[in-house]
């Protein structure tokens, strides 16, 4: 069954399973449509529209005529399309606002649910989206009505951080996977362990949603020739693993057409097992053992303890969020119903001492910081 998060800013609640349409550009219109049709059809509300080409918005109108108060879409500002149709980028605010005329056409919509600051990675970046006059433009549509929501997309912790300064952003799209995470993976994993756990915790915090992008490492996590784990994963269970991270609300794999969308919706319905990601744990960084990634691979407790969120409480309280000592008063089982059996400790592929943490934890909560 499909899951639904809400956004914390927001009255909206998104399809934990969303999808992303760069990859779709090449099949035909008719595919086009189906696929967004189908999706819709089986629960998915959420879609990203940083498209691989021209040809995607209009068979994406129509497929959501009719139906648009239920879907929910991510529009980028700095997107842009030559006369061939292929897409790219651009920081000139006249070729931003003919663009995003032209989208709205093709559409058929007279406002969009996230706009989205397109690929602010470098510091100069921000630097260009300020002085061009994008960053005010996008604040002018949302002050219209145009632009429901605001935010933008990074793969980098120190640049999205500056972004979540302004206080202007309700959602993140951010590049999540187990490689980019533990410092296995290529130019765009960006960021220590440390760093991209602090910033993800950050959102958190403030209320801001994280939707992912790039979850498989451009396919390299899915064979165990190309994983940087040197064992593969499967697609199940690399949405798992970004679902557990904090304010995750939605993973956006693309999608090339019907074939890879049929894939996709095997996952509301799959196992714990066919979700487990414990494999990555063998070939993590130093940094990260010892450190609890919420996976509760060390389920089921023989005390009824949900150990993932209450680490998660934990971490979220540590790292400033007031609301995190509330959510945990109102687990039905807290950490104080710790029997100290061992079966988590034998259990978690991270090496967290468990036992050790949750008397800790307990201890946290009672003391009422």
């Amino acid at each position: 069954m499909m899951e639904y998060r809400k956004l914390p800013r927001g009255s909206e609640t998104l399809s934990t399973l969303g999808l992303g349409v760069g990859g779709i550009q090449n099949a035909a219109p008719e595919e086009i449509e189906e696929t967004v049709s189908e999706a819709i059809s089986h629960g998915i509300n959420f879609f990203d529209l940083c498209a691989g080409g021209a040809s995607v918005y209009a068979p994406f109108g129509r497929a959501i005529r009719g139906r648009r108060e239920g879907v929910h879409f991510q529009l980028h500002f700095g997107a842009v399309y030559n006369e061939k149709g292929e897409y790219g980028w651009s920081r000139d605010l006249a070729e931003i606002r003919r663009t995003f005329a032209w989208e709205m056409e093709l559409l058929g919509t007279d406002y969009v649910d996230f706009g989205f600051l397109h690929c602010i990675d470098e510091e100069s970046d921000f630097e260009d989206i300020v002085k061009s006059g994008i960053f005010d433009y996008v604040r002018g549509l949302k002050a219209d009505g145009v632009i429901r929501h605001i935010g933008f997309s990074s793969h980098t912790p120190s640049v999205a951080n500056r972004l979540l300064d302004t206080g202007e952003a309700d959602l993140m799209m951010f590049s999540v996977n187990p490689a980019y995470d533990f410092e296995k993976g290529d130019e765009l994993g960006i960021g220590t362990v440390q760093e991209r756990t602090a910033l993800m915790r950050r959102c958190e915090t403030e209320g801001v949603g994280i939707s992912v992008m790039k979850p498989f490492h451009g396919g390299q996590l899915l064979a165990a020739e190309t994983s940087p784990f040197r064992r593969a994963l499967t697609k199940n269970a690399c949405i798992a693993y970004c679902l557990d991270r904090p304010a995750v609300l939605a993973v956006v794999p693309g999608v090339r057409g019907l074939a890879d969308l049929k894939e996709l919706l095997t996952f509301p319905e799959s196992s714990r097992e066919e979700r487990d990601y414990s494999a990555i744990a063998s070939f993590t960084p130093e940094a990260a053992v010892g450190s609890c990634v919420y996976c509760n691979h060390c389920q089921p407790c023989p005390a009824g303890i949900d150990i993932g969120i209450v680490n998660k409480y934990y971490d979220l309280a540590l790292a400033g969020d007031k609301m995190a000592a509330n959510h945990y008063e109102k687990l039905a089982v807290k950490a104080d119903a710790c029997l100290r059996c061992g079966h988590c400790d034998r259990r978690c592929p991270f090496r967290v001492r468990q036992q050790e943490k949750m008397q800790k934890i307990r201890q946290y909560f009672e003391k009422g910081v």
